[in-house]
């Protein structure tokens, strides 16, 4: 059972977007953010958790996706005109961890062909894997969009060192019921990671990327 009412998501979601196309109305989509505020929560003592789930509308349609391929996956990724690498590419870095740091910062994630998902530790050391960007393996038949659309849509809750979490789970040119159907998810997949369900939970915010925290909780 959630703590927090769909109606009351759905009167701050209304709040947010109708500041963002008002007068103060960005260049650029605003990104919408779960901001989360954890109790009773050691992260020296208690089991830190993590869990990742992919959310109905895609959050981040401009997150930037690479395809690590073969020469089959290259040439589909050059047809359809996503961003690609080839193990012959990957072999020029030399293992420079400049260079590999650089690949890592170009791009928000990475997929690769079954074939070089083995070769990547050998091409690049962990450089990808200490980004935090170890590539999402494709087989053959996959549909390359198809796959990184899903890593669009996906997203993390990982407790690190401090008590608060944020989370991008849509953004201001989405609809109100889409923004809904994202933070709802998002929120109740968050509360079965933790320890103490709902009494782990301080509080709840949604808010854009430049307007001001909109409280649920």
């Amino acid at each position: 059972m959630s703590k927090v009412p769909i109606t009351r998501v759905r009167e701050e979601v209304c709040a947010i977007l109708a500041a963002s196309t008002g007068e103060t109305k960005r260049k650029f989509v605003e990104t919408v953010e779960l901001q989360i505020g954890l109790k009773n929560y050691d992260p020296q003592r208690d089991k830190r958790f993590s869990g990742t789930i992919k959310l109905p509308y895609i959050p981040r349609p401009r997150l930037s996706v690479c395809i690590l391929g073969d020469a089959h996956d290259c040439d589909r990724a050059k047809e359809q005109e996503m961003p690609f690498r080839s193990a012959e590419d990957l072999k020029k870095l030399n293992k420079n961890k400049k260079l590999i740091k650089k690949l890592a910062a170009s791009f928000d994630a990475f997929l690769a062909s079954e074939t070089m998902i083995k070769q990547i530790p050998r091409l690049l050391g962990p450089g990808l894997h200490k980004a935090g960007k170890f590539p999402t393996p494709i087989s053959r038949n996959d549909d390359l969009n198809v796959r990184a659309d899903e890593i669009r849509a996906t997203i993390k809750f990982q407790l690190k060192k401090v008590l608060c979490l944020a989370v991008a789970i849509g953004n201001v040119s989405m609809t109100e019921d889409e923004l809904v159907s994202n933070i709802m998810l998002a929120i109740n997949f968050l509360v079965s990671l933790l320890k103490k369900n709902w009494q782990n939970v301080k509080s709840l915010f949604i808010k854009s990327t430049m307007g001001k925290p909109h409280r649920l909780l």
